[in-house]
Parts: C-alpha cells; structure tokens; sequence
C-alpha cells in the first residue's frame, strides 16, 4: 500500500482555501444555519451538517480524508482561509462555560469537518454537553489549565482519562489575542519516539500511570485505572498522557515521563492562529497545548471555537441515550 512518509505528510504545510472554494464552504455552511432550528446541539442542526459535508470543496474533502487516513508526522492539519469575517464577530465572551448555542457559520464550519474526519461528539460534564465550546480567557481563571487560562498550557491529550476520548480535536479562531503571542503548541509521538531513549519507550510501554480528570468534568478524585502512555505498534504507536493530570506510579515511569515531556517541548510545532484558521490535532498520536499570552478583558480577547469528533461513535453507544452525540459520563 502506498502511502507518503511521515516526513513528506509533515512538509505539505497547511491547506489554503482559493476564493472560490471559501465562497462555497461559507454557502454550505450557511445552508446549515438554515437548514438547522437554531440549537446547534439538536438533530436538525447535526443531519444538516452530515448532508452538507458532501457539498464542501472538493481540496477539503480531499485533505480531510487524506488527514484521517493518515495524520502524519505532525499529528496536526491547518486549513486557511475558512470564512470567518472578524468584523462581524461579536466580543469575545469572558464568563466560564461559554458555548455556542445559535446557528453560526463558524460553528457550522466546525460541525461540518467533525462529520468529515467522524462523528461531533460531546460529555455532558463538560460545558453541559454542548458541541461547540468558546476557548477565551476568563478573568480570576489566569492560571487554570484549561481553556479558561492564560498561562502556559502543559501538553496533553483532550479528556485522556476517559475510555471515549475524542479521536480529532478541531479549533477554529474567530478572534486572535492583541500581542499574537498565543501559540497553539502540538507535538506528535511519531516525531519524538527515536529521539527517546529505549528504556524510556519501554517503561512508557508499561500501566505505570494513573489519570486524573481535568477540573472542568467536575469529577475530583476519581483516577483512571493504571494504564500505559505508550501502545499499540512499537514503531507508531499511540500516546495517552495528560502532563498537568497524568501521575507515575514507579520511580521509572516519573523518569520516562520527564524524558517524554523535555522530548515533546523540543519537537513541537506552534501555530500562531488567526481568523478562518482551523486547526485539528490527531488525538491518538499528537498532544497540544498553548504558549502564555495576556489577556486585556476588552471583548477583543482571542477567541477559538472548538468541537471534537469520534471515528466510531458506536464504540460509546451506552453513554450516550437515544443515540445522541452527548457521552453522559
């Protein structure tokens, strides 16, 4: 089978929407604020999504599905030039829990590639299930680690305690900070293996490790069962770590986890996001988080949407009553 290294995948640099092909993703997406009754977590809103996804440009279709079937050494993809018009952008919320609930074209945007890469899915301890999230700074959250905050973000896989987490991670900026010094940091386990040492990578291999979920599920004290941080194919595997939340049970595995962190910040990408940049990130294989920045509380503070998507939706069918697209628990 035929596929491109890790480093060719890695080199394409990001997709970059021509007028033309912007003009016809913001008429799907506005096809979807139609279509949909104005709750962007209902079924009209998701069946409107599913349907219109086909009807994007053919480059998108074509990069999202490359980008499932392979997310190469990056772990991450960057699309430019997504219509979002930042002067018709309210101001940036600053309360905690902040989601879309209104048709938008930016939440329809993300609804639509969610459908292209899975499923939108949502937990229902976070934000209240909804499918899209506000990520803004929040005043008296500056040192949360969490999309409230504005201090460095340690890397981690999203909700990397839960046995559903999100395969895809996608954020849309509508909003960048005032200094453009907010940086969407990812680094990628396919990057960093060889660069690790085989007795880290082998103690990484080991359920030394224990995680805690993060304070925005509300669910304090509760730890996953020991787990690895490292599995799968020796030579591509997957990585489960929260560095902010994720504890070594042994003295090797507090090792191998210093190693594995020091290897992540040496071979990250940062990303400096700005209006109609959406960004995705390889859950399986890539961790993310985000440089300090200072936020003024003025309404124009950086503002990105975000939503997830699962490959196999069915997977976590007893959490999710009736079939929805919210995980209860």
């Amino acid at each position: 089978m035929n596929t491109l290294p890790h480093e060719a995948i890695r080199a394409r640099g990001p997709l970059v929407l021509d007028s033309a092909d912007r003009d016809l993703a913001e008429l799907v997406a506005r096809g979807v604020v139609s279509a949909g009754d104005g709750w962007v977590n209902s079924g009209t809103w998701l069946d409107a999504a599913a349907a219109g996804y086909h009807e994007l440009p053919v480059a998108l279709r074509r990069t999202l599905a490359d980008f499932r079937r392979h997310s190469g050494g990056s772990g991450s993809l960057l699309i430019r030039g997504l219509p979002v018009d930042e002067r018709a952008v309210p101001d940036t919320p600053s309360v905690s829990g902040s989601v879309q609930k209104e048709g938008t074209v930016p939440a329809a945007l993300l609804t639509l590639v969610a459908h292209g890469l899975g499923d939108p899915a949502a937990y229902l301890a976070e934000k209240s299930g909804a499918l899209v999230h506000d990520v803004v700074p929040v005043p008296g959250s500056e040192a949360f680690q969490g999309n409230e905050g504005s201090v460095l973000l340690s890397f981690h896989n999203e909700n990397a305690f839960h046995p559903h987490k999100p395969d895809y991670v996608l954020l849309l900026c509508l909003r960048a900070d005032h200094e453009r010094q907010a940086g969407l940091r990812v680094a990628c386990i396919r990057t960093a293996l060889d660069k690790l040492s085989k007795e880290c990578v082998e103690t990484l291999f080991r359920p030394e490790y224990i995680t805690a979920p993060p304070p925005s599920f509300g669910d304090e004290g509760a730890l996953t069962e020991p787990h690895s941080i490292l599995s799968g194919a020796g030579d591509d595997p997957d990585v489960l770590v929260d560095f902010a939340a994720t504890k070594p049970l042994t003295a090797d595995g507090e090792a191998a986890v210093r190693e594995l962190q020091t290897v992540f910040a040496a071979t990250a990408d940062t990303i400096y996001l700005e209006p109609g940049d959406l960004a995705v990130v390889d859950n399986r294989v890539a961790v993310h988080g985000r440089t300090s920045f200072t936020p003024r509380y003025d309404g124009r503070d950086r503002w990105l949407q975000r939503t997830f998507s699962l490959r196999d939706l069915r997977a976590s069918r007893d959490l999710r009553p009736q079939d929805s697209h919210v995980l209860v628990r």
